[in-house]
């Protein structure tokens, strides 16, 4: 095992190195973070703000839902506007008209070009100039820029706290009537709206560049792409060629693998499983999964269809009682919920299989973390609820409303429940898994590679407890991405490339050798562009230059490995035509070869669309983050829960033979239904979207007027032909599961069986 203890080196290189940045410019973007004021003063000593009122006001914004309804810096919801973005284009906009008044007495709008261009170089010289003095905190603003605030706000209050006139804009943002309800509470907003729009704006001191690296795109303030941000884009281009041309010279120079049909086992090896009771305490795990799988779509099929009528479901005044951002807040929950609920049960299933041995009370263990995880689940969303429906106090929505940040938005005392959760799950695993190192020589790298990804998934999940209720949003945005792109889309990965190789050990379709050196090298391509491609979520966050530029590279070496996804689809193939049995497994294999596309497409080419820095200084927010969202966490991680889940309800019961019809519609109307659902919907709409991002700035990409269009309406209707397939599809996947159960998806015979022995890891 030489050749894996080289491996070995390599990764502990490339995590050691690759944490090592993320945490040095970590500490840089605590330092260069966007400053909130002590207290912002006209210059005739007006006070206009207080940094207590800024705070405030992000408490409140999250109370609302936060990035669940529009969005801040781009992160959020498609529905309603970038609150920053829009702030910005109307403090603007008064700011010309008022000039224009005073210096030609007209709008902005009828001067000539000249004009207007004398007064863009006022507005940019207003709005751009950093007035912030950093040694007293004070940030000092012109009478004008005053007017412009108070003007804004205005509109702000009338359209959360329930103007009548304004009835006709909230319906097109998806915003129920009153959704602030308190006018203390709308002007904090208001102060917090202000200062992301300010951010967004103002020139970092001694640079040609705003905290958000000139982001929102708004030719009238001077936010234009920098050239850093073409630079980093043009070599991520050229590093991603490389990185394809180099793993390309890897892949030709292996020998082909070829499957020995004569060394295969002749009968199915999980036939002679014998389940301990804590291996059966998991299926009720899939019970719930099931069940979270079907509540979650029907939840995007009515956040979806708010898109059209704002806040009714096919007439049905739903929002009265599940406004938008309640239902887009769920959709999102659950599908996190379930697909770490799925992987969690499956790798409390594989450990005693493993090691053949189940600890004192390890069942009791199992069964006392469903009930934690039950109690989160349900806890966690009753508390969003109360939380949008303006029923808690600030304080308390902190610690167990809603937080307000997408993917984490559950309350401080969810999160830190869950994480104790997961270090329970840990415990039980390594308890489970242990007994294994002292008996398998061969399999040890494989079983550590098992507990090291487990470990990570419980700790990592702690990044979302490092900021407090008013700690920095640049600060928080960067923990955040630690959980959603490290987290989820980091070391669950990994530890499903374990998971599924044990499987397939497990069955003797690959030997231990060849399963720990091909998951220590795919783990070592992943990771090398994964850790440091967290940055790329990052570019305009409040974050410094070098953050884009670090994210610009990595983030295009994270979509090499997924170029060559297909040797892993034909090779899954491969495996599932191995042995006539083998068919039995067909299903979850099929899911396999599904993650191995959507990998290709949803991550891979759908990624790419939107990673580069001058691809995402347009599209940051628009429909086209919706298309890679939907396609790489449900087609990449959510087919994967569902195949591990297949897999384990297969084993658990190998002896029942399955009826296909069923379980073959749901798969190819779940994936046929997720196609439609981008490609005819979110991918032409967010086309549009980044045509008007560029041509007239994002705002307007975002805005009601041209969101609201004919042709923008009739494309989300389309999106109802590929939810209906998928949502069919999804349904019959839970009425098969369930039938597991009451028998009516199982045939009457069963195989002949060998008698069941204890699990066991086979050496090969």
């Amino acid at each position: 095992m030489s050749g894996a203890r080289r491996l070995w080196v390599v990764l502990a290189g490339v995590v050691i190195t690759s944490f090592a940045v993320l945490g040095y410019y970590g500490r840089e973007i605590y330092r260069q973070a966007p400053p909130v004021p002590s207290q912002v003063l006209t210059s005739e000593g007006q006070v206009v703000f207080s940094g207590h009122t800024i705070n405030q006001g992000r408490a409140v914004w999250q109370t609302t839902g936060g990035q669940e309804l529009g969005s801040i810096w781009g992160h959020g919801a498609y529905s309603a506007p970038d609150w920053s973005a829009d702030w910005l284009h109307r403090e603007a906009i008064f700011i010309l008209n008022k000039l224009a008044q005073a210096e030609y007495g007209n709008p902005y709008d009828v001067l000539n070009e000249e004009q207007q261009g004398l007064l863009k170089t006022r507005l940019r010289k207003e709005l751009r100039t950093n007035t912030y003095d950093p040694i007293t905190g004070i940030l000092s603003i012109s009478p004008l820029r005053a007017s412009a605030i108070q003007e804004v706000s205005k509109h702000y209050t009338g359209l959360f706290m329930g103007d009548p006139a304004m009835a006709d804009l909230r319906e097109s943002y998806a915003m129920k009537k009153n959704t602030i309800n308190d006018p203390e509470r709308m002007a904090e907003m208001n102060a917090f709206f202000f200062w992301t729009a300010w951010a967004a704006v103002t020139q970092r001191p001694n640079q040609d560049i705003t905290y958000t690296n000139n982001w929102p795109p708004e030719k009238l303030v001077g936010n234009e792409p920098s050239s850093s941000l073409l630079l980093w884009t043009g070599f991520s281009v050229i590093l991603l060629l490389a990185g394809i041309g180099a793993l390309a010279a890897y892949y030709a120079s292996r020998p082909e693998e070829h499957l020995d049909a004569s060394k295969l086992p002749t009968q199915d090896p999980l036939l002679a499983l014998a389940p301990t009771p804590s291996m059966q305490a998991t299926l009720k795990y899939f019970w719930v999964v099931a069940g979270m799988i079907v509540v979650q779509i029907a939840l995007g099929v009515v956040t979806a269809h708010y898109g059209v009528e704002g806040t009714a479901f096919y007439g049905i005044p739903l929002a009265e009682i599940l406004p938008y951002s309640v239902t887009r807040t769920w959709h999102l929950q659950l599908g996190i919920f379930w697909i770490a609920t799925s992987w969690l049960a499956t790798g409390l299933f594989v450990a005693p299989a493993v090691s053949g041995y189940e600890p004192k009370a390890q069942r009791l263990g199992v069964n006392f973390l469903f009930v934690a995880l039950l109690i989160i689940v349900v806890g966690s969303l009753a508390g969003q609820w109360f939380s949008i429906m303006q029923k808690l106090d600030l304080d308390v929505n902190f610690w167990i409303g809603h937080q307000g940040y997408e993917y984490v938005d559950l309350g401080r005392f969810w999160q830190a429940f869950l994480f104790i959760g997961l270090l329970l799950w840990l415990f039980l695993m390594t308890r489970a898994i242990w007994p294994a190192f002292r008996k398998e020589e061969e399999g040890r790298h494989l079983l550590a590679l098992f507990l090291i990804s487990s470990a990570a998934i419980a700790l990592f999940y702690g990044a979302g407890l490092m900021w407090g209720r008013t700690t920095n949003l640049a600060i928080v945005e960067y923990w955040r991405w630690w959980v959603v792109h490290l987290w989820v889309e980091g070391f669950f990965e990994v530890f499903a490339t374990v998971v599924i190789a044990f499987l397939f050990v497990r069955m003797g379709l690959l030997g231990v050798s060849l399963a720990t050196t091909t998951v220590l090298f795919s783990t070592i391509i992943f990771l090398s562009g994964g850790i440091l491609g967290t940055f790329h979520h990052l570019y305009f966050s409040g974050t410094p230059t070098a953050v884009l530029a670090i994210g610009a590279s990595f983030s295009a070496l994270e979509v090499v490995p997924l170029v060559f996804v297909g040797f892993e689809a034909y090779h899954n193939l491969k495996l599932g035509r191995a042995a006539p049995w083998v068919r039995a497994y067909r299903w979850p294999i099929y899911c396999f070869i599904s993650v191995a596309f959507w990998n290709f497409l949803g991550a891979g080419i759908f990624g790419f669309l939107i990673n580069p820095p001058i691809a995402l200084y347009y599209m940051q927010g628009l429909n086209t983050t919706a298309v890679h969202a939907h396609s790489a966490l449900f087609g990449v991680y959510g087919m994967l829960g569902i195949g591990l889940m297949l897999f384990v309800l297969k084993g658990l019961a190998a002896r029942q033979v399955w009826k296909n019809g069923l379980i073959s519609f749901s798969l190819w109307s779940i994936n046929i239904g997720l196609a439609l659902m981008v490609l005819l919907s979110p991918l032409p709409i967010g086309i549009l979207q980044t045509l008007a991002s560029f041509e007239q700035g994002y705002w307007y990409a975002r805005s009601a007027e041209f969101m609201q269009t004919p042709l923008i309406d009739k494309l989300r209707w389309l999106r109802v032909i590929g939810d209906t397939l998928f949502a069919v599809g999804a349904l019959g996947l839970g009425w098969f599961v369930l039938g597991l159960k009451t028998g009516w998806s199982i045939q009457s015979k069963e195989t002949d069986l060998p008698d069941k022995v204890s699990p066991h890891l086979p050496r090969r």
